[in-house]
């Protein structure tokens, strides 16, 4: 868990004739990308050159692409660091990437899924759970608000990960 892919950019397309291309962001900005020489893009490695803001999130410089055909056929391939390379967080902080997957258990420790999905759409990050599928019928789906106490039980479960 400590080493799986984290996405921080995708490309989605090309940029100019010389090999840039343009990235939609997943962080922070094209500063937080700075801290990476390098990305794994599906099948190979990219190093990063450069990187500025562009009109829809970033346009990036990468050694190993030379010309717009280049950059072209990387359309939609996703920029991953491993886990391990992210900074540190800070108290109260997580990483959505930690929170996907963890099981789901009620106040009364009853199962309730696992969480498929961390989404925000503007009052602060939403939890999407799946319950397991009942026989012959699709899983159900549910969201629940992150709150204070849902963040210390995550980072407990998170921690203990981490330890094994």
């Amino acid at each position: 868990m400590h080493d799986k892919p984290v996405t921080l950019a995708a490309i989605i397309g090309a940029h100019g004739v010389t090999g840039e291309v343009r990235l939609k962001l997943f962080g922070d900005g094209p500063e937080s990308l700075r801290a990476y020489k390098s990305f794994d893009a599906g099948e190979r490695t990219l190093t990063l050159k450069s990187i500025r803001t562009g009109s829809n999130g970033a346009v990036a410089r990468f050694a190993e692409l030379t010309n717009r055909n280049h950059a072209e056929a990387l359309r939609g391939t996703a920029l991953t660091v491993p886990r391990s390379a992210l900074p540190p967080l800070g108290e109260g902080e997580y990483y959505h990437v930690d929170i996907l997957g963890l099981p789901c258990v009620s106040d009364a420790g009853d199962a309730l899924g696992k969480v498929v999905s961390v989404d925000n759409f503007g009052a602060g990050d939403i939890l999407e759970i799946e319950r397991p599928a009942e026989p012959g019928k699709k899983p159900k789906r549910f969201m629940v608000p992150m709150h204070a106490v849902t963040i210390e039980s995550a980072r407990a479960i998170i921690d203990a990960a981490f330890v094994e």
